[in-house]
């Protein structure tokens, strides 16, 4: 099925885990593919997994918190393939500690890579969206286009922890919420998915200690074992999701089969609700 055919996906964080997975999903549907990672090898190695199965795809690597990000992840697409028509706002981290332990550091990088740089990306995507949604409807076209931000069932439900994931995680349901109301009248589906407990490097279960580096900070990652046994436990499904199972739920969002759903938020984690 090539339900996307001649649309152009927008993905960040794309160049691993869920992301990735996203990226492949849409291209595998028809969909050319802007993939973004903080760094260039996965970026490129998703690029190249896409073009062998025959799909279009271009790397745009980088920070999304980095000043003039958005414009140039944005332009890329289109001076590439012609179009604004998916936006997927995945890429981020977790920096935890309890709160009387966590820096303004730790808050303010959480906040700008999960609501600043998908901020930054609508905004950079908003003039041609306005102007290609003109042309449409003065030839008498209705265009659905579709941003899918993605949330945290920390952000609905708040997580021991995790001040600075939470807050930025429930911005991303104002921010969702908002731009279905002003994007609606052209004709844009702006919803969000709320991702439970899945397995990806971040959240893998390990007793070793491990770490990720972003932009010369040392992030701890991974859960230990007895820990993620107890998570799992919480989860009707009785385990996590996959990051296949992930991107099943962002794809729902992307398909011509969401054009009259908008501002919503589904969680995507086997049953947990909170």
């Amino acid at each position: 099925m090539q339900e996307l055919a001649g649309k152009t996906a927008y993905v960040t964080g794309s160049g691993r885990g869920i992301g990735r997975a996203v990226a492949l999903k849409l291209a595998a549907r028809g969909a050319a593919v802007v993939v973004n990672d903080l760094d260039a090898e996965p970026a490129e190695a998703v690029v190249a997994e896409i073009r062998a199965m025959g799909g279009k795809a271009v790397a745009v690597p980088g920070s999304v918190t980095a000043d003039g990000f958005a414009e140039t992840f944005i332009q890329t697409g289109i001076d590439s393939f012609g179009g604004v028509d998916i936006i997927v706002n995945n890429a981020g981290y977790t920096w935890d500690a309890l709160i009387g332990k966590m820096t303004d550091q730790q808050f303010d990088a959480i906040m700008d890579v999960h609501v600043k740089a998908p901020f930054r990306i609508l905004r950079a995507a908003s003039a041609f969206i306005r102007e290609a949604s003109a042309a449409e409807a003065a030839e008498g076209r209705e265009v659905f286009r579709k941003v899918v931000n993605i949330s945290s069932v920390a952000g609905t439900g708040g997580n021991a922890g995790q001040a600075n994931y939470s807050s930025a995680k429930s911005a991303v349901l104002g921010l969702t919420r908002t731009l279905a109301k002003e994007w609606g009248r052209m004709k844009v589906n702006v919803n969000c998915v709320a991702f439970g407990y899945i397995e990806t490097r971040l959240t893998e279960a390990t007793d070793d200690k491990k770490q990720i580096e972003v932009q010369g900070e040392k992030i701890a990652v991974g859960i230990p074992s007895k820990v993620a046994r107890g998570m799992a436990a919480m989860i009707p499904l009785g385990r996590p999701g996959t990051p296949q199972e992930a991107a099943d739920g962002v794809f729902l969002f992307c398909t011509p089969e969401s054009n009259y759903i908008s501002g919503q938020v589904v969680i995507v984690g086997g049953g947990l609700s909170i």
